[in-house]
């Protein structure tokens, strides 16, 4: 009996993906719920990494699919210390060598003892965290989400049948 006390009040405290309030790169707070009825696709990233290049074909697929799919990428310097740079530097970064116009936010953890809130929540609906950099989460509008490893990219054939 007192395990299921236990479950449901994790369940009533669970956040909802549009509980969410994150600061953008440039310190603005944003907030989730702006994206309800939206298909996601969170991306953790990294500047200095062998998958950084993917960053272009994100803009790509924001470009192409921006109709169909919202792109949040998630610096992380937890692989590697690959995002070693400020929040600024890596905005600067990010426009002058891929052209990012998709969201950006603040540089935070995607896994260990300081892993962001909304991490542990993909980590809880997939069963994953990121293995690397460039790992993805495709949350659809129903509440399903789908794990993407880093070496499956933007445009492949996984991710844009799904849209």
């Amino acid at each position: 009996m007192k395990t299921l006390a236990v479950m449901i009040l994790l369940i009533a405290v669970s956040p909802s993906l549009y509980d969410f309030k994150i600061n953008s790169l440039e310190g603005k707070l944003i907030d989730f719920s702006q994206y309800k009825g939206k298909t996601l696709l969170i991306v953790n990233t990294a500047s200095k990494c062998g998958n950084t290049p993917q960053y272009a074909d994100l803009q790509k697929l924001h470009e192409q699919y921006g109709s169909k799919v919202t792109i949040l990428g998630f610096p992380a310097n937890n692989f590697g210390h690959q995002e070693p740079g400020t929040n600024a530097e890596i905005g600067e970064f990010c426009k002058k060598n891929y052209g990012v116009t998709f969201q950006m936010f603040e540089k935070i953890s995607v896994k260990g003892e300081d892993q962001h809130a909304l991490y542990k929540w993909l980590k809880e609906k997939t069963g994953q965290e990121p293995t690397w950099n460039f790992c993805k989460y495709l949350i659809k509008p129903d509440g399903t989400v789908k794990f993407f490893s880093s070496k499956i990219k933007p445009l492949d054939k996984e991710i844009t049948d799904e849209l």
